[in-house]
């Protein structure tokens, strides 16, 4: 089977469930978005961090993929059965949330992106996390989709941001507090 079919040349791609649409559609820009937020996962994943957060990472890019198989269906016309995201994916990013905090001082300030490579990459996953909420919501306004999907970005942004957090401390990189210029 070849990679390239050219039937998107012009302009046009294939929804599970054989639905045409333009490349720009708003369910295109959902599930390519979730698409670039796994990439940026994995660019984390390959970084110098714990076993513990590996797994956490592997995990999350699991869920990303069902994340974009739901956005990528026609919810009218597919009739392929299709894995799912449920409560207990939403509790897991909680607890791993809740176990990173307590380890860390309480923010007193934003925290300006930043201090440590490592770092900076989960601020840019944190970024393209909330595109991809924001990109949904907008979906959802015109095409009811699963609320667990929005759900599950708006606390994956908590984790990548408190896993920032962690990392500035685990790789002893410093946190710039903002200051705001009045």
């Amino acid at each position: 089977m070849k990679v390239y079919t050219k039937k998107g040349d012009s302009g046009t791609t294939q929804l599970i469930g054989g639905t045409r649409v333009l490349k720009s559609s708003l369910r295109i820009e959902a599930y390519g978005t979730v698409d670039e937020l796994n990439s940026y996962i994995g660019l984390i994943r390959d970084q110098e961090v714990s076993k513990e957060i590996a797994a956490q990472l592997l995990e999350i890019q699991d869920r990303l993929f069902t994340m974009g198989s739901k956005l990528a269906a026609d919810p009218e016309a597919s009739k392929m059965k299709l894995p799912e995201l449920h409560d207990e994916d939403v509790e897991n990013l909680e607890n791993w949330i809740d176990k990173m905090d307590e380890s860390l001082e309480p923010m007193r300030s934003f925290v300006l992106p930043g201090g440590h490579t490592t770092v900076s990459f989960c601020h840019l996953a944190r970024c393209v996390c909330r595109r991809a909420e924001r990109i949904s919501v907008d979906l959802n306004a015109h095409q009811t989709i699963d609320s667990i999907l929005l759900t599950y970005l708006n606390r994956l942004s908590d984790y990548l941001f408190v896993l920032s957090r962690k990392l500035s401390k685990d790789l002893n990189a410093t946190e710039h507090p903002w200051v705001a210029r009045m």
